[in-house]
């Protein structure tokens, strides 16, 4: 239960780093896509390789983590580079409804790569919190079926990259390893169109892609952190809160307010992730309560 709250919380500070990113990448302004991606990897690369250079194990790689670290990689690359795409490409709001099926996809990787399966209950709550996410986007799939379909291509990718940082945390690997390794692996990616498609920036432009870095760094090395502490179907369904810190983003500084049909999304997505909160705890006790009374009889 200690490692399932350590899980929620990292995941939820992960939530609120990436509200921060998408944050500073809109007051960004209109650059390439690409070059907004290169900044967001670039600065979680320098911040994870001096983690590393102060560390005492420096960049050691556990053995057997290369293959996890590479499909982390791949998959995580490819969802950035497609939801950054969306971004660009169409509604703000359905790309970030897009972004946020990656916890489901990841409940559903998580039953073909690591064997663990999500119980019935856990699966209506995340649908139901997917329902609201779908509150908060309203999407118009119509208008923009392309940038949709890549947006949902993203997510997938997003939620498959999780799945495998869970993978590489059980098998004991450093979240700064896996952080530095995906941000180096998507800087090369993302360099030859940053240096080929570079549009000049502003210091007010520059000074926002940095810190939408740093907040992406943060966010990594959360959602690193709290896929090493507890599986996907236990956790992902806390990363929603993101949706919540965005849109108080939006009030506070970009003067958004939420409609009607965004409140009712937001308190479904609240009320999925209390519920499923409450429901583990019930559960946790049972099953403590059995244990207990297994040992007392063998005793």
């Amino acid at each position: 239960m200690k490692q399932k709250n350590v899980g929620i919380f990292y995941i939820i500070m992960a939530a609120f780093f990436f509200a921060l990113m998408s944050f500073f990448v809109r007051k960004a302004g209109d650059l390439p896509t690409m070059q907004k991606a290169f900044f967001r990897n670039a600065v979680a690369m320098v911040i994870s390789f001096v983690m590393l250079i102060r560390s005492d194990e420096g960049f050691k790689i556990k053995k057997g983590s290369i293959f996890g670290l590479n499909m982390r990689s791949v998959c995580g690359t490819i969802g950035l580079i497609c939801n950054f795409y969306a971004v660009d490409h169409m509604n703000i709001s359905d790309a970030n409804m897009l972004n946020k099926l990656s916890p489901f996809f990841a409940i559903i990787m998580s039953a073909f790569i690591l064997k663990e399966m999500a119980t019935g209950f856990e699966w209506s709550m995340v649908v139901l919190a997917f329902i609201g996410a779908l509150f908060v986007a309203k999407p118009s799939f119509n208008v923009e079926a392309i940038p949709a379909l890549i947006g949902a291509v993203g997510g997938l990718g997003a939620g498959t990259a999780y799945t495998f940082v869970r993978k590489l945390g059980k098998q004991g690997e450093r979240g700064p390893v896996i952080v530095m390794y995906f941000s180096t692996f998507s800087s090369l990616v993302t360099l030859p169109f940053f240096i080929f498609g570079y549009q000049t920036m502003s210091i007010k432009q520059t000074l926002f892609l940095l810190f939408a870095g740093c907040s992406a760094a943060g966010g990594q090395l959360s959602v690193t952190k709290a896929y090493t502490k507890a599986p996907a179907k236990e956790i992902s369904v806390f990363d929603y809160s993101q949706v919540i810190f965005a849109a108080i983003l939006g009030f506070l500084f970009l003067n958004q307010t939420p409609d009607i049909y965004s409140m009712i999304g937001y308190i479904i997505i609240i009320g999925a992730a209390v519920i499923k909160w409450r429901h583990g705890m019930r559960v946790d006790e049972q099953d403590r309560k059995v244990k207990s009374n297994e040992e007392t009889f063998d005793g």
